[in-house]
């Protein structure tokens, strides 16, 4: 609740994936995948280990925005990322959404982008309910060295 609730940036200069746009991948900035029109990107805040994001490399904050070149590389690489994802992270189900708008739940309303979550049985328990706190048995590194490989295919 406490990223959720803090005040957001309105400055475009803010934004952190126009940040990793032109960034090669790399554990530190968390860049899976990375080429001239969209990327792939390990989530900062992850709701699951493997919590990816999918997104144009261009500051797009409405889908009607895409062109149709663009959109098929997106859609190319939403469907690989959920390959690579249920590979490498050995989930029993995937979550695939998309926030368009603060209103709906966008934390960069400003730069659409895509959430793969990986899903297993039993991932849901009392602690998000009644302590506050996302238990993640792995640390955000480990997941990106089990992803990495994966992406280095495509």
């Amino acid at each position: 609740m406490e990223y959720i609730l803090k005040e957001k940036k309105a400055a475009k200069s803010n934004n952190p994936f126009v940040e990793l746009a032109g960034e090669k991948p790399s554990e530190e900035n968390l860049v899976l995948y990375n080429n001239s029109k969209c990327m792939a990107v390990l989530n900062k805040f992850p709701y699951n280990n493997g919590h990816t994001l999918v997104l144009p490399t261009k500051e797009i904050s409405n889908v009607e925005e895409i062109e149709p070149s663009l959109w098929i590389e997106l859609s190319t690489l939403l469907k690989t990322s959920i390959e690579v994802v249920k590979t490498a992270m050995n989930c029993h189900g995937i979550n695939v959404g998309l926030n368009l708008g603060s209103k709906a739940g966008a934390g960069i309303p400003e730069h659409l982008h895509w959430h793969i979550v990986p899903r297993w049985d039993g991932d849901t328990n009392f602690m998000p309910v009644i302590a506050e706190t996302k238990c993640l048995p792995k640390h955000i590194l480990t997941t990106y060295r089990e992803l990495k490989p994966f992406f280095d295919k495509i």
